[in-house]
């Protein structure tokens, strides 16, 4: 039996010819959260702003019948623990509306995290810290089409790389002649360098979903993520690139 996808087809046009959205008009906002209190708590801080909040979820399958795909829609999904849950949670959110914003909100943020939120869309990284104020003008930024990150690590960011202008290239440091690290590492994930550990040693999606304890799925869409990351067009290839620029650490046995 096929199934008939014309409807979300249509909501799809209908979200993506819409007028940009202006301060001040209506948007459904669904909140995402396995802690009750701390859904209470936004719903509470959000009362009488333009972020009404149509449902409330503690995951997205609960959460994505809350809303209606012919208005602007805003998802704030917590993620305190900055997991791969989380990342995952924000992937099939977009896969099933790649219009709606989505924001995280979290005790702390870490940099590998952000990268890997950014790459799946989200829009903003909130700490639950913020006052009342920062979060309502955070949430309208978004909005507007803005990205919104932690000031705190905006600064983290920037130290870092004045840290880095300050010091000799990697190849001049005690004598070594070895080449730089790719700058492409960077933007791997923790889950994303182990299971690129796993493609190295060349072992097969199966394999590497019951070393990790995830779903073979989920494994496939790794790859898929770290091929694009990497420039590399198959999994050889992959192999390759992470034997020359993976750092040792980051490289798993699958004989452990």
């Amino acid at each position: 039996m096929v199934e008939d996808n014309s409807n979300s087809v249509t909501d799809r046009l209908l979200r993506a010819t819409q007028t940009p959205w202006s301060p001040g008009q209506e948007v459904a906002t669904v909140l995402i959260s396995k802690n009750s209190l701390l859904r209470m708590g936004l719903k509470h801080l959000l009362a009488d702003t333009c972020f009404a909040v149509s449902g409330a979820g503690f995951d997205e399958t609960s959460a994505l019948s809350c809303y209606s795909p012919s208005t602007p829609t805003l998802f704030i999904v917590e993620a305190s623990h900055a997991t791969d849950r989380g990342i995952e949670t924000v992937r099939n959110l977009k896969a099933h509306d790649l219009e709606a914003r989505v924001v995280i909100v979290a005790d702390q943020f870490d940099i590998r995290f952000v990268q890997a939120g950014r790459d799946q869309g989200v829009n903003a990284f909130c700490l639950m810290t913020s006052t009342r104020e920062v979060l309502v003008k955070s949430l309208e930024l978004v909005m507007l089409g803005e990205t919104v990150l932690p000031s705190s690590m905006v600064l983290a960011v920037l130290r870092e790389m004045a840290g880095r202008a300050e010091c000799p290239p990697n190849d001049v440091i005690a004598g070594r002649g070895t080449a730089a690290p790719d700058p492409n590492a960077r933007r791997l994930s923790a889950r994303e360098a182990e299971i690129l550990g796993c493609l190295k040693e060349g072992a097969p999606n199966k394999i590497i979903a019951r070393k990790l304890d995830v779903a073979e799925a989920t494994v496939k869409v790794h790859v898929k993520a770290i091929l694009r990351k990497i420039g590399a067009v198959n999994r050889t290839q992959a192999a390759i690139w992470a034997t020359e620029h993976l750092p040792e650490p980051q490289r798993p046995s699958l004989h452990a």
